[in-house]
């Protein structure tokens, strides 16, 4: 899913909205992972991010579907086995675990991945919120 940076922000949470909806109802996940907020530099980002994760968070709510959360530092351990590792490192394990011939153009695909191939080494020590 992706919405053009021009759109209005109100419609490109409603998008979000209605294609999370979908996704569920299509493929009915037995639960979420979704990744800790992280603020780097830029709080106008940062923000919109984290309107963008509630809406995410509040259709796995509606749904009824576990929700867990990762920091950043997890999801770089679970890949790689370090927690500091670089984008690079990240994108390269996905491609391995996932044994996909090419790593995806957008990097927010291969971060959910990442987040996935983490709930799965740590889901039975998570708790959902």
């Amino acid at each position: 899913m992706e919405t053009k940076a021009k759109t209005p922000f109100p419609y490109r949470l409603s998008k979000i909205y209605d294609d999370i909806n979908s996704i569920i109802n299509e493929y009915n996940p037995e639960a979420m992972s979704i990744e800790e907020l992280f603020f780097n530099n830029n709080i106008k980002t940062g923000i919109n991010v984290a309107q963008a994760r509630g809406i995410v968070l509040l259709c796995g709510y509606q749904h009824q579907i576990p929700i867990f959360e990762y920091t950043p530092l997890q999801v770089k351990q679970a890949v790689v086995g370090y927690g500091r590792a670089e984008k690079k490192q990240v994108q390269k394990m996905v491609q391995s675990i996932l044994k996909v011939d090419k790593i995806p153009k957008l990097d927010d695909i291969t971060d959910s991945m990442a987040i996935a191939i983490c709930h799965a080494h740590s889901s039975k020590f998570s708790e959902a919120l």
